[in-house]
């Protein structure tokens, strides 16, 4: 994996991009750390797919791992300020 600063990754960008299909993924790092990487659209694919399946949030609730696990968690009363019409 190629490294590249901030400041070379936008002033060489079309570069950058290049080799992340023809040689794998671009590290970009900011101050000497890592904050992101650039990966060709078919490492994307192979890795996300093309859709992500979308699922509603009684779905994600059902498919917790936490479900049935006995955890309580209590709810927190408290008086709601005045709203002034």
């Amino acid at each position: 994996m190629s490294n590249w600063a901030v400041a070379e990754a936008k002033a060489r960008f079309s570069e950058m991009v290049e080799q992340a299909q023809r040689k794998g993924p671009q590290q970009i790092t900011k101050n000497g750390r890592p904050v992101a990487v650039v990966i060709s659209i078919d490492e994307w694919k192979a890795e996300y797919g093309t859709e992500r399946p979308k699922s509603s949030l009684a779905e994600f609730f059902r498919n917790s791992p936490l479900r049935g696990s006995g955890i309580k968690i209590d709810r927190v009363r408290l008086n709601p300020r005045p709203i002034k019409f």
